[in-house]
Formats: structure tokens, C-alpha cells, sequence
């Protein structure tokens, strides 16, 4: 039995920049309930108006036996959750949006509606009724001074919401017939159910040092400006067009001031000019927005929720971040972070600005360690070490990649020593070679040419343009199964559309149903490509297109290619990996509070485990990744750092 569901609710505190579990701890009021079991009609309770739920309803919220469903569930769930003042449980939700997350269609109900053009669409109407009912309005004369619309300030409108609260219901269920037709695995949805006991979970922030920064970073702000005008005499030192007028007035014409080329104009500026672009670089990093949202979004426990948007990543369904977006936090270098904690919070600036001249990336480095374990538990930090590279050996059958990960070698080195032909120490012999087997590792493995090289900094670390074709070629005539595989790849899923049949690739396979092309992870998971057909690209030659989302969020036709294909695959499966590892630790009992790209961050009691046994328990391959060499580290800490 499926209990299908969709709420409206009331909150003065903001929904977007806040997110739920925050916004439940508001002036926060469940508004109308709207439900159907299975394909009986839809039903409406205003709870406004106060009507009650049936107690049928309310015996199957708590029955783990009946699916609930909803578009985006993690919201109704929590929103229940604060109404029936009881955690519920989220082993028998499945989630909709992240059903159709699977096949990498649309995260909104209205644009994944009209995709799939199933019969129900949802009412265009819903925006402005959210608007008018759902947040707190301003205060004004025409409307008595009131900060909230009730349903008695606007009847019929009340009227159409209800209507709006029902067309969800039946639009989300006609969705999710649709993707019926495409199960997602049940590991899929046990990968499900740890996410949401993880962003139920939480971690602590420590608000004294946020707070702290926050209040620091607008008096440097507000200093670094003023010390800006008075320098140049210009009204708003940081228009680009104004200070690029100044600069040139100054002797220094500039095609652009982005953050890469300031750094090379200050080593050989001087005077008035130097004093403007070091000011520029320090203003660049004076910001202090994940600070903030770590303090919009903490719960009164002193806990940021809701940090992790499950099948967040088009294509390879990998974790994305929300709010704080731990996924892009900035690196810190320092050997001083436990001295600029302190100073920081203990309020001691003045101290701190002098100790470290350029504050503001201070500030920046010091992000990561607001995070951190409450009393008696200390964080163990652990990640994947080269993950993607592994994989890509692996699926590719590159056995001289995977032996020398099996004898714990540097990768970089190795890869050195395969393209020079010369053996490649770290700090040793040849060891100058290791930048560009780094380089050529970090660009090359799905296809990057010259491009992709510039675009990891191998002009920034010494290398000529001229030398990157050699280095490509280097690199793929000592990878030449990795190159094969991605033409093989190419093939099979061409071959796939064509004859629409199934085709067998290693420990991969391509198939075509339903219109989709699918490829098989060695999990046994589906990456999918909607609507695939050949078309010509821009060399002439037949290529995969399919419809995606683009980066703008719309639904366009998308061109593919080998390459491509298996930079999906191959980070897809390190995604998997890690869920897998993640699943293990928690069935140990140990509480995950973060997660970032291939780390994990465990809240444990102190001294309850150690690093080696988490390790241990990271590394050990599922049955369907036989073969593949695995390998962790970590480290303790009373704060998240970049180790």
C-alpha cells in the first residue's frame, strides 16, 4: 500500500536560505494535508480550519509496512515529524523527486511534470497562493497591520490553495506510476534511508567562532573600502570598470582583474598600485557567506541540518551540498589553527589581524573548523585515497595502474616513471618529473586535451603550452587500455542505440528500453540517457545525444562522447563506493555527521575506535567490486580540517 502525501505549511522563518528542519522550529503551522491511498481519490484535511487527520492516516505515517510517497518527502516527513512532536522515521519513505533524480530528470515537480507529459501537471497557480499563506506578509494599512494572511483575508483563495494542496497529490502520483515502470533498486533506496538519518543527524557548529568571524570580517570589510577610496579617490573601488580606468590613469593598462591575474600584477606592481590590487585580493576573500549560513541554518541543539541533497548531481547521481555547501569549502594551508581559533574566538581581532596579515583568507581557511563534535566525541576524518583513478584502472583493466596501487606506490610518480621511461622518486630521483605525471593525471584520464591541462594549472606550474601535446601523448601511449576503453565505451553505446539490443563492456553493460539508454555499473545501479539518438557533431561524425539538463536548468538536447561516458561511469561508481562504505560504518553504529566528495566524517565517542579500524572498515570492497584496490587514511580532531 502507498500512502501518497503533500502538505502546505506556515513558517515565519525562510524555507530557502534556512532550510527545513530550521524552518520547523519557526512560528511554523501545517496549514492542509492532502492524501490519497493508492488510487483512491485524493482527500483534503484543513488543518487550518481545524479538522483533523483520520486515525487511518495517522496509523500509517508510523507504519513502517506502508510507503509514504511524496515529491521531495524529506520536507512532509520533518514537517510531520515537528507536527506530531516524534521523530518518524525514514525507512518506508520513497521519495518521488528522488526517484526521478535516477534518471536524471528534472529535481522540480513542475518541470519533470512536463517532461514526462504525464496526465496530471501541477496547478500554476500554486506560487502566488504559497506567497500570499505560506510566509509572513508586510505590514500595511490596507491590511490592518497584519504580518500573516489567514484563510478568512482571502476565502477563495483559501478555496484554490486546497485545490492546488490536491492537484499535487495527483501529479506526484501520476510521476510516480510513470517511474514505476523503471524501479529503483532497493539498495538505492537503503542508500536513501542513511541520507536522511545523516541530514537528520546533523552537525554542530560552533557559533561562537562563526558569529565571531562575522562580526570581524564586516569591520575589515568596511576598512579595507575606505582604505580603497582614499587610495584611488574613487567612489566604488570595486566596479572593475572604474578601477580599470584608474589603473590605466595610473600607468598599468589591464584586460581583466579576475583573482588570477591580480596575483601575477602584484609581483611587479609598486606604489599606489601594488597597495590597490593587494587590497583587492584581500577584499576578494573578505567573505563570510558560509559562515553565515551556518548560522541561518542551525537548529535551536546548536545542529546544522539538511546539509546533503541525495542524487544532487545530474548524470551520476553523486551527494550535492546545500546551505553551508560543504562541497566547495575552501582549503586551509596552516599550521596555526588552533592559535587562530582562540584568538578568533575570544574575540581578540586586534591580536589576530596582526599575527596574520592577510585576515581575510585567515577567515577563509578557518571555515572548515567551525565544524565540530559535541562534548565527549571527537570527529574521525577518513577518505579515499585517488578513488577516481582506482576505479578508472579498474574498469578499464590498466594492470600496471592497479599493481602499483596494490603496492601502495605514489600514483603520480608511477605515472611519471610509465610515460618518461625512468623510475620517479618523490624527493628523489627524477623526482622534478613527479608536476608532470601529477598534471597529466589530473587532466588526462577521460579524453582532456591542452584545454584541461590549462584548466589544472599546468601553465601556473611551470609548464610551457608547447610541451602539452607531448605530455598528453605520453600519458595515453602509457594508459593504453584506459584510452581504449574510452572508445570501446563510445562503440557499445552507438552500437546500443542502433540495433537497440544489449552490450557487454568489461564489468559495465549498455542497454536500451524505453526509450533510454542505460548503463549498467558494476553495482548493478543504471545511469540513464533519455530520448538517445545519433546525430552528426561538429566534426561530421555520428555522436550520442540525448535530452539533460543543462547548466541554466533547462531541458535541452546534450552531445556525449566517449570521454565523457566514462568520466559518468567511472565517477558513479566511486559514488557507490562510498555509499557503500557509508552503509557499513553506520550498520557499526557510528554516527556520520559529514560527508564531502570521498571523505567521511564520523562523530564518535573519544577514544571509542580508531582511525586504523575505520579504515579498515572503508576498505573492504562490496561483492560486485572484486579486485578493485581500496585504500584510506584519516585523522582525529576536535574540528574538520583539510589534512
Amino acid at each position: 500500500m502507498v500512502l501518497s502525501i503533500d502538505i502546505e505549511t506556515y513558517s515565519d522563518v525562510d524555507l530557502s536560505s534556512c532550510g527545513v528542519y530550521k524552518y520547523c522550529e519557526g512560528d511554523f503551522h501545517i496549514l492542509l494535508f492532502a492524501y490519497a491511498f493508492n488510487h483512491e481519490n485524493v482527500e483534503i484535511i484543513d488543518i487550518a480550519h481545524g479538522e483533523e487527520l483520520p486515525q487511518r492516516v495517522i496509523d500509517a505515517i508510523f507504519d513502517t509496512d506502508i510507503i509514504k510517497s511524496a515529491w521531495n518527502a524529506q520536507f512532509e516527513r520533518v514537517c510531520l515529524s515537528h507536527y506530531f512532536k516524534t521523530w518518524i522515521n525514514p525507512k518506508s519513505w520513497h521519495c518521488s523527486m528522488i526517484h526521478a533524480a535516477s534518471l536524471s530528470l528534472p529535481l522540480t515537480l513542475k518541470t519533470a511534470a512536463q517532461v514526462l507529459d504525464v496526465s496530471e501537471q501541477k496547478d500554476n497557480a500554486g506560487e502566488r497562493l504559497i506567497k500570499y499563506f505560506s510566509v509572513p506578509c508586510k505590514p500595511s494599512k490596507s491590511n490592518g497591520g497584519r504580518i500573516r494572511n489567514l484563510p478568512e483575508h482571502a476565502p477563495k483563495d483559501w478555496e484554490k490553495f486546497k485545490d492546488y494542496c490536491i492537484q499535487d497529490v495527483r501529479t506526484e502520483r501520476a510521476i510516480r506510476e510513470y517511474l514505476d515502470c523503471f524501479p529503483l533498486n532497493a539498495r538505492e533506496w537503503e542508500f536513501y534511508k542513511l541520507d536522511q538519518i545523516i541530514n537528520d543527524y546533523g552537525v554542530l557548529i560552533d557559533l561562537e567562532l562563526a558569529e565571531n568571524a562575522i562580526e570581524f570580517d564586516n569591520s575589515l570589510s568596511e576598512r579595507m573600502k575606505a582604505a580603497a577610496r582614499e587610495t584611488t579617490g574613487l567612489e566604488n573601488p570595486n566596479s572593475v570598470t572604474q578601477l580599470k580606468k584608474w589603473l590605466a590613469c595610473n600607468g598599468l593598462e589591464v584586460d581583466s582583474l579576475n583573482k588570477k591575474n591580480v596575483a601575477e600584477l602584484v609581483k611587479t606592481a609598486g606604489g599606489d598600485v601594488l597597495k590597490m590590487l593587494d587590497l583587492r585580493q584581500k577584499m576578494s576573500k573578505s567573505s563570510v557567506k558560509k559562515y553565515q549560513a551556518a548560522v541561518r541554518c542551525t537548529c535551536k541543539d546548536g545542529r546544522a541540518r539538511g546539509l546533503f541533497q541525495f542524487s544532487g548531481a545530474n548524470r551520476t547521481q553523486r551527494w550535492a551540498g546545500r546551505f553551508i555547501q560543504l562541497q566547495n569549502l575552501p582549503q586551509n594551508h596552516m599550521a596555526t589553527l588552533d592559535e587562530a581559533r582562540y584568538l578568533l574566538k575570544s574575540g581578540n581581532f586586534e591580536m589576530f589581524e596582526a599575527l596574520y596579515k592577510n585576515a581575510p583568507d585567515t577567515l577563509s581557511q578557518l571555515i572548515r573548523t567551525m565544524l565540530i563534535p559535541k562534548d565527549g566525541y571527537e570527529f574521525i576524518v577518513c577518505d579515499f585515497s585517488a578513488i577516481e583513478a582506482r576505479v578508472l584502472a579498474w574498469l578499464a583493466d590498466e594492470e600496471w595502474r592497479l599493481e602499483a596501487f596494490r603496492n601502495g606506490e605514489d600514483i603520480y610518480c608511477a605515472s611519471a616513471s610509465a610515460m618518461f621511461g625512468v623510475p620517479v622518486v618523490k624527493n628523489g630521483i627524477n623526482g622534478e618529473l613527479r608536476q608532470k605525471g601529477k598534471i597529466s593525471e589530473l587532466a588526462c584520464g577521460y579524453g582532456g586535451g591542452a584545454g584541461a591541462l590549462i584548466s589544472m594549472g599546468a601553465l601556473d606550474m611551470g609548464l610551457k603550452e608547447d610541451e602539452l601535446p607531448g605530455l598528453i601523448n605520453d600519458w595515453r601511449k602509457s594508459n593504453p587500455s584506459i584510452v581504449k576503453f574510452w572508445y570501446d565505451v563510445e562503440r557499445n553505446a552507438i552500437n546500443t542505440i542502433k540495433k537497440q539490443e544489449t552490450n557487454n563492456l568489461h564489468k559495465i553493460s549498455f542497454q536500451y528500453y524505453g526509450n533510454i539508454l542505460w548503463i549498467v555499473l558494476p553495482s548493478g545501479r543504471k545511469l540513464s540517457y533519455i530520448n538517445p539518438d545519433l546525430e552528426p557533431n561538429r566534426f561530421g561524425n555520428n555522436a550520442v545525444h540525448f535530452d539533460s539538463l543543462n547548466s541554466a536548468n533547462k531541458w535541452v538536447r546534450t552531445e556525449t562522447y566517449g570521454g565523457k561516458l566514462t568520466e559518468n561511469i567511472t565517477q558513479a561508481t566511486a559514488r557507490d563506493l562510498l555509499a557503500e562504505a557509508m552503509l557499513r560504518l553506520h550498520k557499526r553504529g557510528l554516527n556520520i555527521a559529514v560527508h564531502v566528495h570521498d571523505e567521511i566524517v564520523l562523530e564518535v565517542p573519544k577514544n571509542s575506535i580508531t582511525i586504523n579500524e575505520v579504515c579498515s572498515i572503508m576498505n573492504e570492497n562490496p561483492d560486485w567490486a572484486w579486485g578493485l584496490p581500496l585504500s584510506s587514511a584519516g585523522y582525529k580532531g576536535n574540528y574538520y580540517f583539510k589534512d
